[in-house]
């Protein structure tokens, strides 16, 4: 069973009023609010969903009429990123009006499982959004570094260590994706020609590896401002696939073509929605006086230590437990790198279906 953490933030603006005061409580009491929080989402339908426990415990402590639990659109409830099964989250953001009561964050907590925190509550402009005030959003993928090992080594080789030539090799690759370039071959159902296949990319690179349990890790981190379903899994999936020596390096630029190329996507477990960004907002909003930036200074350290306490064993964990990313590597061979996919699904090459993970990692239009 995979899982996954979530962290969100939302923001909050006009006066602190109780419930039943002034009239319509649903007109004038409730306000924008701004709140982050954690939960393990398990990608399963028969478990609920971040909102329902979300929404169910801002109905407990208060914060929204029971009637707007029933329907979210009457709170303005917004998320900010999208995250599917199998994808974790330690920033996320979501908008909605709430009552400011007292000791709001406590009394909110308080009806929340463990798993889930929110983390913070800030002040908003009227009619905010957090999807569509985001700038850009940042992911961060956990794999085990034997997943860059050549492919003549044994597929799950525990003892393997990234060398700093070979780091140096992926982070040259990852910084091809830096700038714009048509992503349609990272995702499923655009075209070449769809104007939204084209996404802007600030950095992504490779971090310094670490040990866990006996076994290598690295953290890729990328950071765009926008990302469709698959896109990054099939970023990490096809460096992956060079390194190892499957794919020649060429194959890269040639998946920003016209062409249909056959680019195999990385398991979803390793992927974690790190932070989402708000520079334009916080610009004009910031420090006028009235709004806080949008910002994770305050909660960065609660972030850093859900991510050791919490996320990071539970990849690790999960990946030694289901080896998702030793079997999704055992599937490399199958791909045909040197032709489009049209022509590798006519000659019978069977292309594999991605495993132990999620149906996608960013926004979708």
């Amino acid at each position: 069973m995979s899982v996954a953490a979530h962290t969100c933030n939302l923001s909050a603006s006009g006066q602190r009023n109780q419930p039943g005061q002034h009239g319509d409580p649903h007109l004038q009491n409730i306000k924008p609010v701004f709140v982050s929080f954690f939960q393990r989402n398990v990608g399963s339908s028969q478990f609920k969903t971040i909102e329902d426990d979300l929404v169910s415990a801002l109905v407990r402590s208060g914060c929204i009429p029971e009637n707007h639990g029933e329907d979210m659109r009457k709170m303005s409830f917004q998320r900010c990123a999208r995250t599917d099964k199998g994808v974790s989250a330690a920033g996320q953001v979501v908008s909605l009006k709430v009552w400011l009561i007292d000791d709001i964050l406590e009394k909110i907590n308080s009806h929340l499982p463990s798993h889930i925190r929110i983390l913070g509550l800030k002040r908003v402009t009227g009619g905010f959004n957090s999807k569509n005030r985001c700038d850009a959003r940042t992911y961060c993928y956990l794999l085990p570094t034997f997943a860059f090992a050549h492919k003549d080594r044994d597929v799950q080789d525990e003892t393997y260590r990234l060398s700093a030539e070979t780091l140096q090799q992926v982070n040259r690759l990852l910084a091809c994706y830096k700038g714009t370039h048509n992503f349609h071959n990272f995702t499923s159902q655009k075209g070449p020609q769809e104007p939204s296949a084209r996404r802007y990319i600030l950095e992504m690179y490779c971090e310094e590896p670490f040990v866990r349990e006996g076994l290598e890790f690295a953290v890729i981190r990328v950071k765009g401002q926008s990302f469709m379903m698959h896109q990054i899994r099939k970023m990490v999936g096809l460096v992956v696939a060079i390194v190892k020596g499957y794919a020649p390096e060429s194959v890269l630029e040639r998946s920003w073509g016209t062409e249909k190329v056959d680019v195999p996507k990385a398991p979803g477990l390793g992927l974690v929605l790190e932070r989402v960004h708000f520079e334009k907002y916080n610009q004009r909003f910031g420090n006028d006086g009235l709004h806080e930036p949008l910002d994770w200074v305050q909660e960065e350290g609660k972030v850093a230590a859900f991510k050791e306490e919490h996320i990071y064993p539970t990849i690790i964990g999960t990946e030694r437990d289901e080896r998702s990313m030793a079997q999704w590597l055992s599937t490399l061979p199958v791909h045909n790198f040197s032709a489009t996919a049209l022509t590798a699904a006519g000659t019978g090459a069977k292309v594999p279906s991605p495993l132990g993970g999620s149906e996608g990692d960013g926004d979708t239009d």
